[in-house]
């Protein structure tokens, strides 16, 4: 089996689920009961929480324990607004958000907040201009996704968090689920009050996430209970899951520095020959994308068709994001490129991670050509 469709899912560590394993065996007692189980829990999940904070580069108190991206992104964005909503209504995001974002944004408006879309260009970046010129006095948010689900455009966080050093009273929340380890992000540098993350995105146990809230933001609960994660996210702490994203987390770090190098070099295969092909037209850019993501469509092939004929070889590849894949229609993040609704419906995503192989890439590349060459002759037939 060749699996690239590493940004919808990743298959998890076999140290992971081992750690998975072991944490559920003996450490099962709730972190927040005073007997000595619990107690050994409690620490365990100290740990966890410290070892996650090093890796990351922040603070212990600055790391919230969540169920993942779309919870990770849906606290930071309508947790941070609803807070601050003194400070003002307005917020700023982008067109090409993840729908955990971007529904969430669409909530907030229903509420009475006023959200800025950024456009974007063709390659799916937006301009730090347009930003500047959006940016108001009472913009209490910005919520950017760093890298694109879909295309794997790289958005300039980190421009956007120098100019907003000026602006104290308005937060800064980056989507960093897609660009973990594969597109480094140091959140202080870059200025950022928020920061989601997904364990498994990264070869963790799904159902696991960090959110990044940096001393001294506070943020309104969206789930009321026992006041677990600082009095921020209440819930027993689902202490394997935890315990495994964090090795998790760790395992992928140690692997990032020659990863993205593989990375970088195995994208440059598949691109070269995706674009030698008369058929394929490629939408992510070269320059402004991520290592393990590319995007393109084969004119005259249904991408449903194009991805369950390489599933006859073993090989897995997918449309759009996966929370949006059963959905027909053309991608909103390609339309919103500027890309043609009938060419925007049938791309494909190949999404690549550090455990893909050049062997595995050579047999990608002639199964894809051989099976667009079988569904073109069925087409002209």
């Amino acid at each position: 089996m060749i699996y690239l469709d590493n940004s919808a899912t990743t298959p998890p560590y076999p140290e992971v689920l081992e750690t998975y394993r072991i944490v559920s065996e003996r450490f099962f007692a709730n972190p927040s009961s005073i007997h000595r189980l619990g107690g050994k829990s409690e620490d365990l999940l100290n740990k966890s929480r410290q070892q996650a904070a090093d890796l990351l580069g922040v603070k212990e108190n600055e790391v919230i324990f969540t169920s993942g991206g779309t919870e990770g992104n849906n606290f930071a964005i309508k947790g941070a607004a609803l807070k601050y909503r003194h400070r003002g209504q307005h917020l700023i995001t982008t067109r090409v958000e993840h729908p955990a974002s971007r529904n969430a944004f669409e909530q907030l408006e229903a509420l009475g907040f006023e959200v800025t879309y950024l456009e974007v260009d063709e390659n799916g970046r937006i301009s730090v201009d347009d930003f500047k010129e959006a940016l108001r006095e009472d913009t209490l948010l910005v919520s950017i996704i760093h890298v694109n689900n879909e295309l794997g455009t790289i958005q300039p966080v980190k421009e956007i968090g120098k100019l907003l050093k000026s602006k104290p009273k308005t937060l800064f929340h980056v989507d960093h689920v897609q660009g973990l380890a594969k597109v480094p992000l140091n959140f202080k540098e870059s200025g950022i009050d928020l920061c989601t993350v997904s364990g498994h995105k990264i070869h963790g146990p799904k159902g696991t996430g960090i959110l990044y809230v940096r001393e001294g933001v506070s943020l309104e609960p969206l789930l009321a209970g026992g006041g677990q994660e600082f009095a921020q996210r209440s819930g027993t702490e689902n202490l394997p899951a935890i315990a495994g994203m964090v090795k998790a987390l760790r395992i992928t770090m140690e692997k990032s520095q020659k990863g993205i190098a593989q990375l970088e070099s195995l994208n440059a295969k598949i691109r070269e020959a995706l674009e030698s092909h008369p058929l394929v037209t490629i939408h992510s850019n070269a320059q402004e994308s991520a290592p393990h993501i590319l995007n393109a469509t084969v004119k005259g092939i249904r991408a449903e068709v194009l991805i369950h004929a390489l599933e006859e070889e073993e090989i897995y590849i997918s449309t759009k994001s996966a929370c949006s894949s059963k959905d027909t229609g053309a991608s909103e993040i390609l339309l919103a490129c500027h890309i043609p609704e009938a060419v925007a419906k049938q791309a494909i995503r190949i999404s690549m991670s550090f455990e893909n192989t050049e062997a595995e890439i050579n047999t990608f590349i002639a199964a894809f050509k051989k099976k667009v060459g079988e569904l073109e002759k069925v087409r002209e037939a």
